[in-house]
């Protein structure tokens, strides 16, 4: 589904964890990560143990220059994915984090 029709279910009442996590990865995708991040915040509020919007509001943040909102989000995400046995989300942010680790002192600088 495109941003539009998406965006018309949100307007008309049809709010879900669903709906804002396509919201996000579509926003993400189309170059917004403020407004993914808008989406995906409202997503893991909705549904707190979705692993995978933490993981992609991690993703919007860095994007969106908040390389510790990213951290902070990656590591609930870190703890839900593993208390849901889901083990691909679970990896693919202690990548991320790990990545962040040894990159920090430039973005944190570009950030600042």
């Amino acid at each position: 589904m495109d941003i539009d029709t998406l965006e018309n279910m949100l307007a008309a009442g049809k709010d879900s964890a669903l709906l804002r996590f396509g919201l996000g990865k579509s926003w993400l995708d189309a170059g917004d990560p403020v407004r993914a991040a808008t989406h995906l915040g409202r997503c893991v509020v909705l549904d707190p143990d979705y692993s995978a919007a933490w993981k992609l509001l991690g993703k919007a943040w860095l994007a969106g220059g908040q390389p510790q909102a990213a951290r902070e989000a990656w590591q609930r995400g870190l703890s839900v994915a593993g208390s849901k046995g889901d083990q691909q989300a679970r990896k693919e942010m202690e990548v991320f984090l790990r990545r962040l680790d040894r990159e920090s002192p430039a973005l944190l600088a570009k950030a600042g």
